[in-house]
């Protein structure tokens, strides 16, 4: 038997009266008894479909009929139609209501203790969801959800704090942009401190790769030109494509240039050109390579 309510459409299995009906065998109607389905409905606020349904499945059935087989509800029908909306309000099932308004074994004080702790789950539940909102929405917004400090202590002193802010006036409308916004917005310090790390050290070994002499082409800078993508992915997923635009401007581009020439003079333009012979070796012609 279902325990819950129908969609709230048009019933049309049995007739209704439309106005209020005179039951057979009694004189007139009063002003709560011979109520037609459609007057219930408009009493209690629920949809006619309901009605039916409860009708259907036993739990609050009309006492009367016309003549020509229309429902009216009675004063006593519509009292424990009024408890079945008040229980259903409350977000019992139908099969709990039927043994609450039936079933003198139950223990209704259990029942809605029961229903009580469920739906302080749920609120629990939405409470988390609208903090992820909130989350989210401020994430794509500033882009880092850190404090000043928390910015300075993970990723050094000369971190500008305001340069979250200047990506989301540059790149806020990307699609990178929002994935970058995905990640961050459940992003925690320590996972942020972790990001970091991995990026300081792909950093310092591409340096070392340098000052060994690793050629682009070979198999340890391939290498390193996949680690960048995996490393680049906590903000948003590269392709090799974008890779090459990505090392193009971190040559060209002053600030990076000068993060990475910071790090060891000739790094940017090195890194460009083991990634350029990365993707060459993967069909990709670097001189034709766009942000795809």
């Amino acid at each position: 038997m279902p325990d819950t309510d129908p969609p709230s459409a048009a019933h049309t299995d049995a007739p209704d009266a439309t106005t209020t009906g005179v039951a057979a065998g009694t004189g007139n109607d009063t002003d709560t008894d011979g109520l037609t389905v459609g007057q219930v409905s408009a009493r209690l606020g629920v949809t006619v479909r309901a009605l039916h349904h409860w009708d259907e499945i036993g739990l609050a059935r009309p006492s009367l009929r016309t003549g020509a087989g229309y429902r009216l509800y009675t004063a006593a029908d519509l009292e424990r139609l009024h408890r079945v909306v008040v229980y259903r309000e409350l977000g019992l099932g139908l099969d709990r209501i039927r043994a609450v308004l039936d079933d003198a074994g139950t223990d209704v004080p259990a029942a809605l203790r029961a229903q009580r702790a469920q739906v302080a789950e749920r609120v629990e539940r939405l409470r988390r969801l609208g903090a992820g909102l909130d989350r989210m929405i401020e994430a794509h917004e500033r882009g880092l959800l850190l404090t000043a400090e928390q910015q300075a202590a993970i990723f050094g002193p000369d971190w500008d704090p305001e340069g979250p802010v200047k990506a989301r006036e540059r790149y806020g409308d990307t699609p990178q942009w929002r994935q970058y916004a995905e990640r961050a917005a459940d992003r925690t310090p320590e996972e942020w401190q972790a990001v970091h790390d991995a990026t300081a050290a792909l950093d310092r070994d591409l340096a070392a790769a340098l000052d060994a002499g690793v050629t682009p082409g070979s198999r340890e800078a391939n290498a390193l030109v996949d680690r960048h993508r995996a490393v680049f992915a906590a903000y948003f997923p590269l392709t090799r494509r974008m890779q090459v635009c990505l090392a193009r401007m971190y040559a060209s581009d002053p600030g990076f240039a000068a993060h990475y020439d910071g790090v060891r003079p000739g790094l940017a333009a090195w890194f460009s050109g083991i990634v350029d012979a990365s993707a060459r070796a993967h069909g990709i012609d670097p001189d034709t390579a766009t942000w795809e």
